[in-house]
């Protein structure tokens, strides 16, 4: 990658990361928050490093840092670290511990994200692994979403989803 490729890369993206500087007025004015800002930063950083170790023209380079942003913001707006901590937690304990049809609750007070899990039914499968059916939700902005999946336990004692 030239140098004029990186130089590119990172004014596009220093651009692009600069307003996060001042996350607090970016919230207060668009209601984006520090998260979708940072993934943005990231995602606008990486796409453009991509584009550029890619060999993209200018436009291509420029391509990648917007839809690279678009991404990372999408993405940073949802769960965080700590939500998904949680929720793995709240997971192997209810996968463990449970009874058919009792739930384990799971929250973070930070972002006030909330969700559960409610193991199903246990079984064995023809290659000897335990597996149960489980049902999840999760709650961002008052909004709830509802899934299903199975998780099959390691050998390590933990359990692994197999499908969602």
């Amino acid at each position: 990658m030239s140098l004029r490729k990186i130089g590119c890369v990172i004014a596009i993206t220093g651009m692009m990361a600069a307003p996060i500087a001042s996350c607090a007025w970016i919230e207060e004015q668009t209601g984006l928050g520090q998260k979708t800002q940072i993934g943005a930063a990231g995602g606008a950083a990486a796409g453009g490093l991509l584009a550029a170790a890619v060999g993209a023209s200018p436009v291509g380079l420029a391509a990648g840092v917007i839809l690279g942003g678009l991404a990372g913001g999408a993405v940073g707006s949802y769960l965080d670290n700590k939500d998904k901590e949680e929720a793995l937690k709240a997971q192997q304990q209810a996968l463990a511990n449970n009874k058919a049809g009792q739930t384990t609750d799971w929250s973070n007070p930070d972002t006030g994200h909330t969700g559960s899990y409610t193991p199903q039914n246990t079984y064995t499968t023809k290659d000897g692994l335990t597996c149960r059916d489980y049902s999840q939700t999760v709650t961002i902005d008052g909004k709830q979403e509802n899934a299903t999946g199975t998780a099959c336990k390691m050998a390590d004692g933990t359990w692994r989803v197999h499908n969602a």
